[in-house]
């Protein structure tokens, strides 16, 4: 049986991270990873799916916590609604 259909809100705020240019990451789309904000596999057996993040120069993002953005994997500060 797959999980729930709404995605776990793992935090409400965004995640500051330091992404490296030439570098792949995949951002947790179902909030149930222990790697927050990365993809750990635990969407598996749930409809939800990891977003590929490459960056072309270093810098800081603020990666969505609550995971309801509209603009994934960035933050919209759509948690302030949740």
């Amino acid at each position: 049986m797959p999980h729930r259909s709404e995605p776990v809100i793992a935090k409400k705020g965004p995640y500051i991270v330091e992404l490296e240019a030439g570098k792949t990451y995949y951002w947790c789309s179902c909030g149930r990873s222990e790697t927050q904000p990365f993809c750990d596999g635990s969407h598996k057996g749930t409809n939800f799916e990891p977003v590929k993040v490459e960056v072309d120069e270093t810098k800081k993002m603020g990666l969505c916590g609550c995971k309801h953005t509209k603009n994934a994997p960035r933050c919209d500060r759509e948690h302030s609604k949740l």
